[in-house]
């Protein structure tokens, strides 16, 4: 009897050194494994970047000092990294919480009253006069881990706030985009308001001269009719890149935890895109992989479910705990004296036989297990897509913008060359004012072209995810 005695001790003891449910040794994905999804990135190919990997503060590429503090006063005080950093907070006292269930239960009781006792319970035909009865005392409970169920669940409660941490630097890269976007889209509209005032000037000055020679009968009055029709139609456009500035302007006020009426002041007047002092660095998909926000919190996300596979299966184990107790119970006089003392100590085993509710709780945590899994892979594979997205429109908008540069230089060129003509007595001033105008708007083409450019070039560094670290540090 004493051997069997020990033997089931010691099967109880060699269960309690491991833990129920499987261990979680990241995640077993093809995906994330794959060559193409570890190696350089297709889409690079022939562009003018960098395969170093992306910096930090990406954002210092740009050599812009008014666009640094911007970027740094929204990682201070915007309002999504604010609510961000209030649910990390949350699921970090999570962990305590969980922690907890380690720690001992205390439970404390002090009571008095007036009662009236029954004679039938006591078996008596006398009446029991009333009594003042009291009690006091105190328990103290343990629960024994022999299972792991509690460390599984500490597990849990960590990578969910793993998770969190990964949310809000997710938070960081989009608010730092943002803003890096909300003061390029000024500065463009800036610029490309300036161009477009250039061409309204020039067909102002063509307007005025038709409408004198339609006054010397020397053309259709119908001719200069369209030539103010024309000005006005390129005037139109300038409330557009006005209203473009104004809203950009606006967001950066916000993202930088303003009202909109306190916008920065020094971008209300800034008319050139800022400009990148070396080529893009893109790195690499394992950097993508491992710098990504998103890519971690469904890693931690995997994490967490797996774990609680483990605390889904610790229901079909007993609870052990070891507790303790003392106290008094009587009347209230006799209370702290030997007749109405008690105390207890021993093991209390609780265990509640399986049933299909608990196996069923089982199989929901494995299928949650794998559907974390699938939505890592999914998370994985739209990080690739976004970067190689991105890299393929900026090389064709760069494709696009150099035939534009081209079409530029001819038509300057070409103004220039009437220039020459007009000095010379040998066009007329409509022919050289035609040129001036075909030239402005070739301007007005290419500032949009940089518009576009500019606002790839963000994008690509929103889906490369770089930012959250600076924030960290």
């Amino acid at each position: 009897m004493r051997r069997l005695t020990l033997s089931a001790l010691g099967a109880v003891l060699l269960v309690g050194c491991t833990r129920v449910g499987p261990d979680y040794k990241g995640p077993n994905s093809a995906v994330l494994k794959s060559p193409a999804a570890q190696g350089k990135f297709v889409g690079a190919a022939g562009l003018p970047v960098d395969t170093d990997a992306l910096p930090q503060n990406w954002w210092r590429l740009y050599d812009d000092p008014l666009l640094d503090r911007l970027v740094g006063e929204a990682l201070a005080a915007n309002t999504d990294l604010r609510v961000a950093a209030a649910n990390l907070e949350r699921t970090e006292v999570a962990i305590h919480e969980a922690k907890d269930a380690y720690g001992p239960e205390v439970e404390t009781e002090v009571a008095a009253e007036r009662r009236q006792f029954s004679t039938q319970s006591y078996l008596r035909e006398t009446p029991i006069p009333p009594l003042t009865v009291g009690s006091v005392g105190g328990r103290v409970a343990y629960q024994l881990d022999l299972f792991g169920q509690l460390k599984r669940l500490v597990e849990a409660a960590e990578a969910d706030a793993e998770a969190s941490r990964a949310v809000r630097d997710a938070v960081r890269v989009t608010v730092v985009a943002n803003v890096v976007r909300a003061y390029v889209e000024a500065c463009t509209a800036g610029e490309e308001l300036a161009v477009t005032r250039s061409v309204v000037n020039i067909q102002d000055k063509i307007a005025g001269v038709q409408r004198r020679l339609g006054r010397a009968g020397r053309i259709a009055r119908t001719d200069a009719f369209r030539a103010d029709a024309r000005t006005e139609d390129d005037r139109a456009a300038l409330p557009v890149f006005e209203a473009r500035r104004k809203t950009a302007l606006y967001h950066l006020a916000v993202l930088t935890g303003r009202p909109p009426a306190e916008f920065p002041t020094e971008v209300a007047t800034c008319a050139e895109p800022p400009h990148l002092t070396r080529p893009v660095p893109v790195g690499d998909g394992a950097s993508l992989l491992q710098r990504r926000p998103d890519v971690r919190e469904a890693e931690r996300d995997l994490a967490a479910a797996t774990a609680r596979i483990g605390v889904a299966i610790g229901e079909l184990y007993p609870r052990i705990s070891l507790g303790a107790g003392l106290g008094s119970t009587g009347i209230l006089s006799d209370l702290g004296t030997s007749p109405a003392n008690h105390w207890s100590l021993g093991p209390l085993i609780s265990w509640t036989l399986p049933t299909p509710a608990v196996r069923s709780r089982i199989h929901q945590a494995n299928a949650r297990a794998d559907a974390s899994l699938a939505h890592f892979d999914g998370i994985v594979l739209n990080a690739l897509r976004e970067v190689e997205t991105s890299l393929t429109t900026y090389g064709r908008d760069l494709d696009r913008h150099a035939r534009l540069e081209l079409a530029r230089n001819m038509a300057v060129k070409a103004r220039d060359d009437a220039q020459i003509l007009y000095s010379a007595g040998r066009t007329p001033l409509l022919d050289l004012l035609d040129a001036q105008r075909a030239a402005a708007e070739a301007e007005v083409v290419l500032a949009a072209s940089k518009a576009r450019i500019a606002d790839d070039q963000v994008s690509l560094f929103l889906a490369l995810g770089g930012g959250w670290e600076q924030g960290e540090s």
